[in-house]
Parts: C-alpha cells; structure tokens; sequence
C-alpha cells in the first residue's frame, strides 16, 4: 500500500445504505490484493476501511488543495 491520496465518488450502494452514500466522494486505500478481486478498500462513513465493489465507485482526480481539504475535515 502506498501514501498517496486516491478519491472516489459512490455511485451505487446497493446492500450498504448505512456505509455508503450515493454521490459522497470517500477516500479509497491502495490495496493490490483488493484489486486483483475488483474491490476497492474504502474509508466508509463508520471512519474504517472496508472493501467493496469497485463497480460502487467511480474514480476522481482532485486538485491537491482540494484533497487537502478534504482530508484535514476528517
């Protein structure tokens, strides 16, 4: 796993309405073993990281003083 900053924007949630919002942008965690399965670690809303379909997401590029701001609001 890496340091760096991944986002991604949920876009079904379908078995994961409490830990997944639809249209909220959560952090992804860089996870190979995930992505060999085509799941993605996620920060999800209890504020740990869990896997889920990567079909849930779509992936976003933010500006750095974005991603800063994102992640100092956590």
């Amino acid at each position: 796993m890496s340091n760096s900053n991944h986002f991604g924007i949920c876009v079904r949630n379908d078995g994961y309405e409490a830990s997944l919002e639809i249209r909220k942008i959560y952090q992804l965690v860089d996870d190979d073993e995930a992505k060999k399965h085509h799941q993605l670690r996620v920060i999800d809303e209890s504020g740990d990281d869990y896997l889920y379909p990567e079909e849930f997401f779509v992936h976003v590029d933010l500006p750095q003083s974005i991603e800063k701001k994102i992640l100092s609001a956590a």
